[in-house]
């Protein structure tokens, strides 16, 4: 099978009818909720999202929540505002450092990073980013600072404080996840999830955090997908031209850094002939890497499958 630059075309105007009436079947006939709550990142995927549940149930069925802390970027809320007052929905914006600091989510990730930086204070910046894959080595993850004079030092991550650090940082998805609820259950709506298929596939998502919801409307859809849908949609250009970050750590880091490898154009391109079986050799050819490099592509995305089953778990049960 070979590839080429239409392997991602869809009708958007029947995926967006397809998904629309979905929406309005889960609601009425499943879930028997009255409208949708979504939190909107400002990123793509959200506001997609967020644009589907307006085509679905009209602006006043959605409910917009900006869930901002300490390490967001400013342009998040910027674009969050942006997109709900263009889709014309209600939404509120809760800050929710104040209760990150409560339960020690900075605190717990800062004594970890003070494990490798012994110097690290108030004013330093920090982010993870993954190295090692592409070159045929075991990947590994490195913790990158910036001091307040702006100087970048960066040093291999242990194990214990590689997972202390990703622990704390969880923390967010799973208190914005609760937000969600909280006013799901005060409004009797739906909680919609906004993971692609790529990161729905490779486990881009925390557990009962992010991947937890009542309906996940572009889990089908790969990333190149959702921002063609977006455009469709006539979402703002600011929106649709946003590069995909993960807004988790105070240094701006692209998802790529952290976790797939590649950025996400050619990573779906790569997920899409791994699972139709095309080879390393036409990979490497098409997205100009080597075969080795092509190889290990698609070695990562068995390990993130591997990782992903946990996710993706119901609880187990013993009758």
């Amino acid at each position: 099978m070979k590839l080429n630059e239409h392997i991602f075309d869809l009708n958007y105007d029947s995926e967006i009818e397809r998904i629309s009436t979905g929406l309005r079947s889960a609601l009425t006939q499943e879930l028997h909720r009255r409208g949708l709550v979504v939190a909107m990142s400002g990123g793509i995927d959200s506001s997609a999202c967020a644009a589907l549940a307006v085509r679905a149930v009209g602006p006043k069925k959605v409910f917009g929540l900006l869930l901002p802390e300490r390490d967001s970027s400013s342009d998040s809320s910027r674009r969050g505002k942006m997109l709900a007052e263009h889709l014309g929905i209600e939404y509120q914006v809760h800050d929710i450092a104040p209760v990150l600091e409560a339960i020690g989510c900075y605190q717990w990730r800062d004594d970890a990073i003070r494990a490798v930086f012994p110097e690290y204070s108030a004013g330093w910046k920090n982010k993870i980013v993954l190295t090692g894959g592409l070159e045929g080595r075991y990947n590994v993850f490195k913790l990158v600072v910036q001091t307040p004079a702006g100087e970048i030092r960066e040093q291999r991550l242990e194990l214990k404080q590689y997972l202390q650090i990703v622990a704390a940082t969880n923390h967010k998805q799973r208190i914005r996840k609760t937000l969600e609820y909280f006013h799901a259950d005060r409004l009797n709506y739906a909680v919609v999830g906004t993971p692609n298929l790529l990161e729905y596939d490779q486990g881009f998502f925390v557990k009962n955090g992010d991947g937890s919801a009542d309906v996940k409307p572009i889990a089908h859809l790969y990333k190149t997908q959702v921002y063609a849908l977006a455009r469709h949609m006539g979402l703002p250009a600011d929106i649709c031209n946003a590069v995909p970050t993960t807004d988790t750590y105070s240094l701006s880091q692209g998802q790529d850094e952290f976790y797939f490898g590649l950025p996400h154009a050619q990573m779906d391109i790569a997920l899409w002939a791994f699972k139709n079986d095309v080879s390393p050799q036409e990979l490497s050819r098409h997205l100009k890497i080597s075969e080795a490099e092509a190889t290990a592509v698609y070695a990562d995305i068995v390990a993130k499958r591997r990782a992903a089953h946990y996710l993706s778990l119901s609880p187990i049960r013993f009758e």
